[in-house]
């Protein structure tokens, strides 16, 4: 943690009044904060509490509406981001904001490329993303071409890129919601170096335990107001969530009831998805809840993008006794298995559209006779949908990419609902989403449980396997190495089957 006399130091960069306002919704009000040198200051909140937009603000990205800022005591206005990165401010985006057509050395040194004499210095760029990689804990080839890799690893390439430039603050906007706990633990060694060598750094994050280790000031926005400032020193994670949700989060995990002697759903055999799941069998019983856990690379998403024809795949897949090919994902969706991908932003949903086009458009011939949609029927559905899964809005005319993370992941199960499912695959349910819809869509997957749907939630968050499964299974390299229930669902037991460690076998 910092000393008492770099926090009694003047601050690097420091806000007050800081107001935005889109159109007739003013999502930030009279915002007062200050970074200092040396300092690590979170900024925590529900998803749509205004905390990316008073990054954005501070970062150049977006003119505030009213209020001042200052660096090193002096007034300043930025033009543009860029004009912030020569100030020493520079942002990591919750977005992947990378050419994925591009290689992970040229995404890093994009727009600043080294040159020796008429010709790129390719192997000097190549071996200084190289090291920039590894600086973070990952270990990525500088020649990989970004659409290849996971969104982890997009994201460790875009940390590395915005760490490239030479910097006094730094903004991280939920830096770890796509990482493993290995590459988390690496980033906040790095922060902390950060730290050491008098950077400010502001940091965003849903993760409070994440927060309470790294943090040496905590501001809580909620609804686009600040709530209080305090010494990380002072507040516990539960502190946190109390102050961000405005009452007590207690209980974050429904009450789960054992399907183990319910009849199997979904049977899959000795299916293949090639270069990324091996000989993968699993069973699936009505009403249960079954997780897939592994470290990022295992082969967890594109063991289930295979199942439902979004990768090629080979393999028995039985519903209720019957053998399917889900060849795609019309077969799937029709045959009863829908698929929600981590990627609600860019293949969920589409962020351009208005809600009512994003909740009908996969079920539009329940709202289709006669040759044209009926547009009352469809304006019910979105009424229903909006007060089933409590989504968020001011107006239903907005934009889904308007919408806040958690809101956008209850707009998608909304829209997968509307299919009537029997089995539904939940790939990150919670990513990048606070912990107060995190509960929320917690509860929304138990009823879906209790309703007597299937369901398979693969995750990266171990306490949210173990808060939400009855059972979890654990990929390694490809296949399935293990399974983990009752009193040996706990962390321990899935890292050693994760890592090889130990050895186990699937039901």
């Amino acid at each position: 943690m910092s000393t008492a006399g770099t926090m009694a130091s003047a601050p690097l960069l420091e806000a007050t009044g800081l107001s935005k306002t889109f159109g007739i919704v003013e999502v930030l009000k009279d915002i007062n904060i200050a970074v200092r040198a040396g300092e690590v200051h979170a900024i925590i909140g529900e998803n749509g509490a205004g905390k990316s937009t008073l990054m954005k603000i501070l970062a150049g990205n977006q003119p505030p509406t009213r209020g001042e800022m200052r660096m090193d005591g002096e007034v300043v206005t930025f033009s543009g981001p860029v004009d912030a990165e020569h100030r020493g401010i520079v942002l990591v985006h919750q977005e992947i904001l990378l050419a994925p057509d591009l290689t992970v050395a040229q995404n890093i040194y994009l727009g600043r490329e080294v040159r020796k004499g008429l010709t790129l210095d390719d192997r000097t760029m190549n071996e200084g993303a190289a090291k920039a990689i590894r600086d973070l804990g990952g270990d990525l080839d500088p020649n990989a071409i970004v659409s290849r890799l996971s969104i982890a690893q997009r994201q460790l390439v875009q940390i590395a890129r915005v760490l490239l430039v030479p910097h006094r603050i730094v903004i991280f906007d939920e830096p770890t919601a796509s990482l493993t706990p290995h590459e988390t633990e690496a980033l906040l060694k790095v922060i902390r170096q950060i730290r050491a060598k008098g950077v400010g750094v502001l940091y965003i994050s849903h993760r409070l335990p994440e927060v309470k280790e790294i943090a040496d000031r905590v501001t809580v926005l909620r609804d686009g107001r600040l709530v209080a400032t305090h010494e990380a020193s002072e507040l516990q994670p539960a502190d946190m969530a109390r102050l961000m949700v405005g009452r007590d989060v207690a209980k974050l995990y429904p009450d789960r009831h054992a399907a183990e002697t319910r009849e199997v759903v979904l049977d899959v055999e000795h299916f293949n998805v090639p270069g990324y799941a091996q000989d993968a069998s699993f069973k699936l019983r009505r009403g249960e809840i079954l997780g897939f856990a592994g470290l990022v690379g295992a082969g967890r998403t594109e063991l289930m993008e295979g199942m439902v024809g979004l990768r090629s795949g080979r393999g028995s897949v039985r519903l209720n006794g019957n053998p399917v090919s889900l060849t795609d994902v019309h077969s799937s969706l029709k045959a009863g298995v829908a698929y929600l991908s981590e990627d609600r932003k860019g293949k969920g949903l589409l962020l351009a559209k208005d809600l009512l086009v994003n909740l009908t458009l996969a079920s539009l011939g329940k709202f289709t006779g006669f040759l044209q949609i009926d547009r009352r029927k469809e304006a019910q559905a979105l009424d229903e949908a909006i007060r089933d899964f409590d989504i968020r809005t001011g107006t239903k005319n907005i934009l889904a990419g308007q919408l806040s993370g958690g809101n956008q992941q209850k707009l998608l199960l909304a829209k997968m609902m509307l299919l009537d499912p029997q089995v539904v695959i939940i790939d990150e349910p919670t990513r990048g989403i606070d912990i107060g819809n995190k509960e929320q869509i917690y509860k929304f997957i138990a009823a879906l449980s209790e309703e007597g749907r299937s369901i398979i939630v693969v995750s990266s968050e171990m306490p949210e396997l173990i808060g939400i499964c009855d059972r979890i299974l654990v990929m390694r390299s490809g296949r399935i190495v293990g399974e983990v229930t009752g009193e040996h669902m706990n962390e321990n037991e899935i890292v050693q089957l994760a890592t090889g460690v130990k050895s186990g076998e699937a039901a």
